[in-house]
């Protein structure tokens, strides 16, 4: 691609550059969601192929909803990992927890359709209206309490093997930090893939995990698995309690990841120098991303969310034709038929894993307060001291007693699901509300889960 192919403001028909660069951009886009997509699934215990399948279907799906306007590629969403981790927690040896994970999946499912009708809101009402129920005090402590409850998890992995661990910190660091181009755009791949190939070097049991998995694996199977999906859990004996619990404790996550999207669209907006926001409008976006999300939790795959890296590569190439993008949905749709790529997703080693997420984690905790700081939140006012303490001791405190949980007599909730819902109250009937919501658009633009 020649600079004269190029003009200053982009391109916005890629057909011009021929089918061959096309398909050269489209698994650029793909390996850029492609580190922290498939991390979701190592990281919860679902199913790597299944993951990648609806990361592909849920794009297709978004940019069907918003009109094929708006070049946007939605991957697995970090936002949900502590319900994930409350709801159904890895057994030992990062056994994926079979029996709890598709109860997890509906509370996901029911957090999509959360998408729904928030977009319905803001078709009758507006964004600034709606908004305002969410504030920045609210969603910056539970993005905050989101990291430190998973915190445990990823020093647990990392005791493994320290060496690998730290091998994979410094590895994201350095291309994060001191990479350019593409390098700068996919740490988390670099990371996990440099700290795999060490532990292969050097970890003759990784080593030989590794051979006798990918061995055993089939070239070619469908990537669904009915007993992974709300349609296996419904088949069988349900524990109504359980979904109860789920839903309580998933949903509220959405309120984060909602907010998220719509500073993902407005990123998009600025860079490809387009008002998505106003056509194809948020309501549709936020409708494509809630049912993605939804029919990916049906069928046993993560969440989804708009990814800031391809973003990145949108900045990069300055290619913004959305069908570069639908193009690499394709691709992870066929890489998803293969479960020897998924076995080697899933012979990773324990430190990688502990390495990447400890990284992961913190930069989740530091959103939520890249959140608080960049919206000006003033904690010289009590009421937004106590919003955010309750948040924060609640959330925390709970997740670490001796329960783990609130237990309301056959509803248990989640630490995570009480702040949430504690924090959404009190600023509802608090007096002394101060954020409106458009008046600080680098405030607004602030959540955001994607490393870059």
């Amino acid at each position: 691609m020649g600079k004269k192919s190029i003009p200053e403001s982009g391109i916005y028909d890629a057909r011009s550059l021929g089918a061959g660069r096309m398909l050269l951009l489209g698994f650029q886009h793909m390996f850029a969601m492609f580190g922290a997509t498939i991390l979701v699934p190592i990281l919860t215990g679902l199913d790597v192929s299944t993951t990648l399948l609806f990361a592909g279907l849920g794009t297709l799906l978004f940019h069907l909803i918003t009109g094929g306007k708006v070049p946007a590629f939605l991957g697995s969403s970090f936002a949900f990992l502590g319900g994930y981790a409350t709801i159904a927690p890895l057994l030992d040896g990062n056994t994926p927890n079979t029996e709890l994970l598709p109860y997890a999946c509906f509370g996901v499912m029911c957090a999509g359709f959360m998408y729904v009708i928030l977009a319905a809101l803001f078709k009758l009402f507006g964004t600034s209206k709606v908004m305002r129920f969410f504030p920045p005090i609210v969603t910056g402590p539970i993005i905050i309490a989101i990291g430190l409850n998973l915190s445990s998890s990823a020093i647990n992995n990392c005791t493994q093997n320290w060496w690998i661990a730290l091998a994979a910190i410094v590895i994201i660091i350095a291309a994060n930090i001191w990479g350019k181009g593409m390098i700068k755009i996919i740490p988390i791949l670099l990371g996990v893939l440099g700290s795999y190939l060490l532990a292969i070097a050097f970890d003759p049991a990784v080593r030989a995990k590794l051979v006798a998995d990918v061995s055993e694996a089939k070239w070619f199977a469908l990537p669904i698995h009915k007993e992974a999906t709300i349609f296996g859990l419904f088949s069988g004996k349900v524990n109504s309690e359980m979904l109860v619990t789920a839903v309580v404790t998933i949903v509220p996550l959405s309120l984060a990841t909602m907010v998220e999207h719509i500073g993902d669209i407005s990123a998009i907006s600025s860079t490809c120098e387009r008002n998505f926001i106003q056509d194809p409008g948020l309501h549709r976006t936020l409708t494509g991303d809630g049912l993605a999300t939804a029919l990916a939790a049906i069928f046993g795959a993560p969440a989804n969310t708009t990814y800031g890296e391809n973003t990145g590569v949108l900045a990069l190439s300055r290619i913004y034709d959305p069908r570069v993008i639908r193009i690499a949905a394709v691709l992870a749709m066929l890489f998803s038929f293969s479960p020897k790529f998924a076995a080697l997703i899933s012979a990773m080693p324990a430190g990688t894993i502990g390495g990447v997420s400890l990284v992961l984690y913190g930069m989740i905790s530091a959103v939520g307060v890249r959140n608080v700081v960049e919206n000006k939140v003033d904690f010289t006012k009590s009421r937004n001291v106590l919003i955010a303490a309750l948040i924060l001791v609640l959330s925390i405190g709970i997740s670490y007693s001796a329960a783990g949980s609130l237990s309301l007599g056959k509803i248990s909730l989640s630490g995570l699901a009480v702040g949430s819902i504690v924090g959404i109250i009190l600023n509802a009937v608090m007096p002394g509300k101060d954020y409106v919501y458009g008046s600080d658009k680098q405030g607004d633009e602030s959540v955001n889960f994607i490393i870059q």
